[in-house]
């Protein structure tokens, strides 16, 4: 049976199927799928799914979720360099990325992400709830010193790293929550070391 060709956004999705299924041992929701391949809609992910199901590289099931891969899709090789380091608390002064911070290397593809993903960061607290980042996720971060206002990041202020995203409002730099429980963090450069490390380019949830 010839293969089929797929397009660069069924290639991706259907990498982030096969990995999700490896991770968590059931496919994702549309949601999920939208939210870590940057869908603009469910619709649109359950559209390139069906495309997938179509051309027979993933198949119906009864189970919840009602996603399979084929046999000979399930025993896809390891490919040298499809990683991202898993960053639990971060140490005190030490960068994001040193090795006391890394718990695992999860077999995930970076490029599933745009723009590509560096690491994941382990989620503590529901200070981001309500734009569907929860106490527990792996975010996908891109590793930059730079973002735009709006964009939701990872920041370090003094010796803690958190994710809020980023405001500018008359001339003052803020962290925000997506939470109302929780309080805006103003950035005062005068009595905190401030870095970003990172922009939020997705999600990965183990349910």
């Amino acid at each position: 049976m010839a293969t089929p060709t797929l397009t660069d956004r069924q290639q991706k999705t259907l990498a982030f199927l096969q990995e999700y299924l490896q991770l968590q041992g059931l496919p994702p929701t549309l949601r999920e799928i939208a939210d870590a391949l940057g869908f603009p809609s469910h619709s649109s992910a359950q559209a390139c799914v069906e495309s997938l199901v179509r051309k027979g590289v993933i198949e119906r099931s009864p189970q919840h979720r009602g996603l399979r891969l084929p046999a000979s899709l399930t025993m896809s090789p390891r490919i040298p360099g499809n990683e991202l380091p898993l960053i639990g608390r971060v140490a005190a002064g030490s960068p994001i990325l040193a090795e006391e911070n890394i718990e695992s290397q999860l077999e995930i593809d970076p490029a599933m992400f745009r723009p590509r993903a560096d690491y994941l960061l382990r989620v503590v607290g529901m200070s981001m709830r309500d734009v569907g980042i929860l106490d527990g996720d792996f975010l996908a971060v891109h590793r930059t010193p730079t973002a735009s206002d709006g964009q939701i990041v990872v920041a370090r202020l003094d010796d803690e790293v958190t994710v809020k995203r980023l405001k500018h409002e008359r001339g003052k730099l803020l962290l925000m929550p997506a939470n109302p429980d929780f309080e805006p963090i103003e950035v005062d450069p005068r009595r905190h070391a401030f870095a970003i490390e990172g922009r939020y380019v997705g999600i990965i949830r183990r349910t």
